[in-house]
């Protein structure tokens, strides 16, 4: 088979993988970071709180309940760093799963710590929790996943622009090609 070819079929099954991990609504990353999340959370506020978890909610004081619901978790966010991993081309299987692991642990921890610190200002202050909820959700989650990806970057040596490479490629092997 060419070299051209092979990689091709590199590509589909790469976007194949994108596409399928987010049918139905992104229900893998629920299923394996949802009790994740929730436990680290809840190992956290135990250091500081008296806490109790009960499926999806910690009991904080036991009287707070802070319920994680989806957007708590970051379901998408965890699919945006997958879509982002699985789009950039030439990377060894072994070094692509180093990374996806890498993406993944980083943003769990930072999203434990972010769900503990937002549930240590609700218990403290009802009044200032609104504006560092909406804060966290609009600006801070989204420098969490850049920071994140431009240290992968760094960290493993990403040459290749997500997408950009892929469709350069199919370019260059096209009838398109001058």
């Amino acid at each position: 088979m060419k070299k051209e070819h092979l990689h091709s079929i590199e590509i589909a099954i790469r976007y194949f993988l994108i596409i399928i991990s987010a049918v139905p609504n992104f229900w893998i990353f629920y299923l394996i970071f949802t009790p994740l999340t929730v436990y680290i959370s809840y190992f956290i506020f135990q250091i500081f709180f008296d806490a109790n978890v009960l499926r999806n909610i910690i009991i904080l004081n036991n009287s707070v309940p802070i319920e994680l619901i989806e957007s708590c978790i970051a379901g998408a966010a965890y699919y945006l760093l997958f879509v982002l991993n699985m789009s950039v081309p030439n990377i060894k299987i072994k070094k692509r799963l180093l990374m996806i692991i890498f993406s993944f642990s980083a943003l769990l921890i930072v999203n434990s710590l972010r769900i503990f610190f937002l549930g240590a200002v609700f218990l403290n202050g009802f009044s200032i929790f609104v504006l560092a909820h909406k804060l966290m959700w609009y600006f801070v989650s989204t420098a969490f996943i850049v920071i994140i990806w431009f240290s992968e970057v760094k960290i493993f040596g990403i040459k290749e622009i997500p997408f950009y490479s892929d469709i350069k490629f199919f370019h260059k092997h096209s009838i398109f090609k001058k």
